[in-house]
């Protein structure tokens, strides 16, 4: 992947995290700009937008998670969190603020790197807008909008509505990690927040379908106490 030209701001007041961040992305041929403070952030966002944000949670003059759900009021530039929270409360509060990813110190540079190709992949295609009729190749799995088929290592799946809904939101968002209730709301409704429970049957009842063991599911993966991730083969 040739990240020439591709801008990363680090919002991080960690001096040590900080320089690991900036020698892992430099070496890889990011522009990478740092942040200490959200005040320096919001200057760089608004003067200098970057492809892509690494954002720590507790900077000393605010919360990241503010400053995710303010820069979601105009922007929609990627962002991962970078946090030692490895609380699910606040993972759910942070990808429900507008996050797009959230890793938990300490991670290592491949993962990290996984990441950032998934979150460039995503905003590029709200950039250049996904047809809804794009057929969609995941793997071994897949999705063709138009004539609303579904195969599985070419076998033809046989999905209820909801079913096939459900796959194709977690498809197109394929590699990110959704929570509950954004799920649960872009695919039954925004008054279905808190129905985990029904969104737990029907991806139990996707998995029979389409996971070779359920048990051990392949694709659809569980993000404990958060919410799911569709596996993206391209990480």
């Amino acid at each position: 992947m040739n990240n020439k030209g591709i801008s990363i701001l680090v919002v991080e007041d960690d001096v040590q995290m900080r320089r690991f961040l900036r020698t892992a992305l430099t070496a890889r041929d990011f522009e990478v700009t740092d942040a200490v403070t959200l005040r320096e952030a919001r200057l760089v966002v608004t003067a200098h937008p970057p492809m892509i944000i690494l954002l720590d949670l507790g900077m000393p003059d605010g919360d990241g998670i503010d400053f995710t759900r303010e820069l979601r009021e105009w922007s929609h530039t990627p962002i991962i969190i970078i946090s030692a929270r490895g609380r699910e409360d606040d993972k759910v509060a942070a990808l429900d603020a507008g996050a797009d990813d959230y890793l938990t110190k300490p991670f290592g540079v491949n993962e990290l790197m996984a990441r950032i190709r998934v979150a460039l992949r995503h905003a590029n295609l709200i950039k250049t807008g996904l047809p809804q009729e794009t057929i969609l190749e995941i793997g071994p799995l897949r999705l063709d909008p138009v004539r609303r088929e579904v195969k599985m290592e070419g076998r033809l799946i046989v999905l209820t509505p909801i079913e096939y809904r459900l796959l194709l939101h977690l498809a197109r968002n394929a590699g990110r990690v959704l929570t509950h209730r954004h799920i649960l709301q872009e695919v039954w409704g925004r008054h279905y927040g808190d129905r985990t429970h029904t969104l737990r049957v029907f991806m139990a009842q996707l998995r029979q379908k389409l996971e070779p063991d359920p048990a051990r599911p392949q694709l659809l993966m569980t993000e404990m106490g958060v919410g799911y991730r569709m596996l993206d083969f391209q990480e």
